[in-house]
């Protein structure tokens, strides 16, 4: 099975988010993005398999978001992206691709919508906050 994170360990959802793809079994692909940030067309991929729109994926927290005056509404998709290129600090995280789908995983349980094993048992986030994974039911 293959699974992959789009992974910064200095932040604490996606620390999370790695650990509780980890207590599902799997061994994810990390990829620390900030130092080896995707191509411009491979987050064209993410974006479209996300169903999100450039502006949805920016982060703003620790990034240079104010100094680019990125919420003017006159940035276009194209330029965003290409400000991503420039600046992958902007580029909000984790993102988790496995077999069943692309996430955003924030909050860091989000990750159970795509693992292929989501019975996770009880999982304490950094922050104290438990998180009971459950199976989930498939329709065939």
């Amino acid at each position: 099975m293959s699974i992959a994170i789009y992974h910064n360990p200095a932040c604490g959802t996606s620390r999370n988010t790695l650990a509780m793809i980890r207590q599902s079994g799997e061994e994810p692909h990390i990829i620390e993005y900030l130092k080896e940030p995707p191509t411009r067309e491979k987050l064209v991929q993410l974006l479209l398999a996300m169903d999100m729109r450039p502006r949805d994926l920016l982060r703003e927290k620790g990034t240079p978001y104010g100094e680019l005056g990125l919420s003017d509404p006159k940035w276009t998709d194209d330029e965003l992206i290409d400000l991503m290129m420039q600046y992958p600090i902007l580029i909000n995280r984790p993102i988790v691709v496995t077999p069943l789908g692309v996430r955003l995983c924030r909050p860091s349980e989000a990750v159970l919508e795509i693992l292929p094993n989501p019975d996770i048992g009880t999982f304490v986030k950094e922050d104290g906050e438990a998180i009971i994974g459950k199976a989930k039911s498939r329709t065939r």
